[in-house]
């Protein structure tokens, strides 16, 4: 007897803002594509008297109205469901992962400084899910161009798995990037170019290490690309023909940011949507 196909979940928070929009949008298509459930959520607190109460649910269902409507408009054939949580919007959106097989956010929310172009329940969703989460961003593009994976070291096949597979999906190609600075010798001894060669062999074979779930996707085009910079200005610039940016978030080391330099740079600056997936620990 065979068994029933999995039909996953992809999740996406909403609020009344445009960024918002362009993530359900963007979230809708990719549930449409996986076949998937769409579950969308809009998250609430909750600290006034009944009539504040009432007139807060009656906005935040409207909200949840407004997002199956235009969602169904386009997507008449796509499974949706809604939520409305009592929460935090950042962990109520937390909470709701632990069901589904990727989150998607938009890049900012009401508040925030002028200049921050990621919203803080954004950071916190791509810094704590133990899934994927793609931050919605960028103009439109099409499902068919290039899927990009920012690798930065072996350990990173999760990353390139995602990517794979969301490649095979739309029919994409996907393009493996690792960019590396030669060391920075102090004095005035300048670096022999055979050592910039060792250098450099050593890092096209960390890039062939991470590189090794290609093997199978027999039907996925992969490139492999070194780039002698900052990885972060790498990536952005790769982001400008992507229509996926894929990086892999790494276990913070010390005190420093979740999410990695790296990481919280490009989700600042890309051009296209990122997706943040999450690598187990060393």
């Amino acid at each position: 007897m065979t068994s029933p196909t999995r039909v996953g979940t992809v999740i996406v928070g909403v609020d009344d803002t445009s960024y918002s929009w362009l993530a359900a949008d963007w979230a809708a298509a990719e549930a449409e594509l996986r076949g998937d459930v769409l579950r969308v959520v809009h998250a609430v607190g909750g600290d006034g008297d009944a009539a504040s109460e009432a007139r807060v649910l009656d906005a935040a269902a409207s909200v949840l109205d407004d997002a199956e409507v235009r969602i169904v408009a386009d997507r008449p054939a796509l499974r949706i469901d809604t939520v409305l949580a009592r929460d935090d919007p950042a962990d109520a959106l937390l909470t709701a992962a632990r069901d589904a097989d990727l989150v998607v956010v938009g890049t900012r929310g009401r508040g925030g400084f002028a200049g921050l172009l990621l919203g803080s329940v954004s950071l916190k969703v791509a810094a704590h899910a133990d899934r994927p989460v793609v931050v919605a961003r960028g103009a439109p593009r099409k499902a068919t161009d290039s899927i990009v994976v920012g690798v930065r070291d072996a350990g990173d096949e999760d990353a390139v798995r995602f990517a794979l597979a969301e490649a095979e999906t739309r029919g994409a190609g996907v393009r493996l990037v690792h960019a590396w600075t030669p060391f920075v010798r102090s004095g005035l001894t300048v670096p022999q170019p055979s050592q910039l060669d060792d250098e450099q062999r050593l890092h096209a074979r960390l890039l062939d290490d991470a590189a090794r779930p290609v093997a199978d996707h027999p039907g996925v085009h992969v490139d492999t690309e070194l780039v002698i910079g900052s990885p972060a200005a790498a990536l952005v610039d790769a982001s400008a023909r992507a229509s996926l940016l894929v990086l892999p978030r790494h276990p913070p080391r010390g005190l420093g940011l979740r999410l990695g330099s790296v990481v919280h740079a490009v989700l600042h600056h890309a051009d296209c949507p990122v997706a943040v997936v999450p690598t187990a620990p060393d």
